[in-house]
């Protein structure tokens, strides 16, 4: 079968980028390499096409409603123009997906979801949505393209592209029909990089004009187009959750150290909700921590992790941090091996090579 690709395709082909099969899409990998794109995002400003992203509309009467129903954050609380994180889960606490949706107004939302799951998340939400009479649920990715503009120099950059004032944009906000570069876009304070910057929605057929206007109007603040790599290793850095390693089908929200997106203090109900309150009261029974190695070698995702030779869990995200320079890794572990300063093994390669327990996130802007 065929991958598919983003109206950009052409675009980051032209800059010499290394495609790879991502979930299905014919991707970047990178560009001028990761660790200088890596680099880029922290020190000045990285663009991605993130264009491969799911986008859905749930609309009609009742929306705030279902999507209280449907997600673990506390939906009534969220205002028009903002953006909440948030998750959905199944009746055991499992996860559905991780998602960013955006509150139009009081009977529209836009929902981003992650491009693996986006079948499936629409049959879902469409399914439960079966019980609110009025609420409409719509894929509308096709007619979506999205840049992430992310890093210090990224407000600066965007700025002299428009006479909107980005600064009145604050983080998980967000602005609709907004002329950047003589482009409409949805815009905002969104990312996943630990960064401050901006993710920018707009009809597909413009987005390789503003990719174009926005990589020329930053070259001589050194803006780079950024791959996959780099968006991995970004993320990595400061913690943020990657569907089908932190979060999975069997792994909850709150194991993955998300209970800040789980209000179980909430009256209304929400898929999931009992075991996820138990989780939060009790304590989850696995639960994400952060490990350097102190050995040489990296743990990967799905490598053994041990104390005293007994197996306590698995390595979700693993990786040599570019900006800290240690090789560190995000697990999944028995709870009372969890506190910053446990010595610990990880299995590599049938060798058992000590690693320790350290505070998270190991990035964090302004650090």
């Amino acid at each position: 079968m065929a991958l598919k690709r983003t109206p950009l395709f052409t675009e980051y082909k032209k800059s010499g980028a290394k495609t790879v099969d991502f979930g299905g899409w014919e991707l970047p990998v990178s560009f001028g390499g990761i660790k200088q794109e890596h680099a880029a995002v922290r020190e000045r400003a990285g663009i991605f096409d993130v264009s491969h992203m799911g986008e859905v509309i749930v609309y009609g009467p009742g929306t705030i409603e279902f999507l209280q129903y449907i997600m673990t954050n506390d939906t009534a609380k969220s205002k028009d123009g903002k953006c909440q994180y948030t998750a959905m889960c199944y009746e055991h606490g499992g996860t559905v997906d991780d998602l960013v949706w955006y509150r139009l107004n009081e009977e529209k939302a836009l929902l981003i979801v992650n491009a693996a799951n986006e079948e499936k998340d629409v049959d879902w939400l469409s399914e439960q949505s079966r019980s609110f009479s009025g609420v409409k649920v719509e894929n509308v990715s096709q007619n979506y393209a999205q840049l992430a503009f992310q890093g210090p120099k990224a407000e600066t950059v965007l700025q002299r592209l428009t006479e909107e004032s980005l600064a009145a944009i604050t983080f998980f906000s967000f602005k609709e029909s907004v002329t950047i570069a003589g482009t409409d876009v949805l815009i905002s304070r969104t990312g996943y990089t630990g960064e401050d910057g901006f993710e920018l929605y707009l009809a597909p057929e413009n987005a390789p004009a503003l990719w174009e206007a926005i990589l020329a109007e930053g070259e001589a603040e050194g803006v780079e187009p950024c791959g996959l790599g780099a968006r991995d290793t970004l993320r990595f850095e400061a913690n943020l959750a990657l569907y089908g390693q932190e979060l999975t089908e069997e792994i909850t929200p709150v194991e993955a150290g998300l209970g800040f997106a789980v209000k179980t203090n909430v009256d209304a109900p929400f898929i999931g909700k009992e075991v996820l309150k138990r989780q939060k009261a009790e304590g989850p029974p696995r639960k994400l921590a952060g490990i350097e190695m102190i050995d040489k070698g990296i743990p990967r995702n799905g490598y053994n992790v041990l104390a005293e030779g007994r197996l306590i869990g698995q390595i979700t995200s693993g990786t040599h941090s570019p900006t800290l320079q240690k090789n560190l890794g995000l697990a999944l572990l028995e709870p009372e091996y969890c506190e910053p300063g446990n010595k610990l093994q990880v299995d590599i390669r049938n060798r058992q090579l000590e690693a320790v327990v350290i505070e998270r996130p190991f990035y964090k802007r302004g650090n």
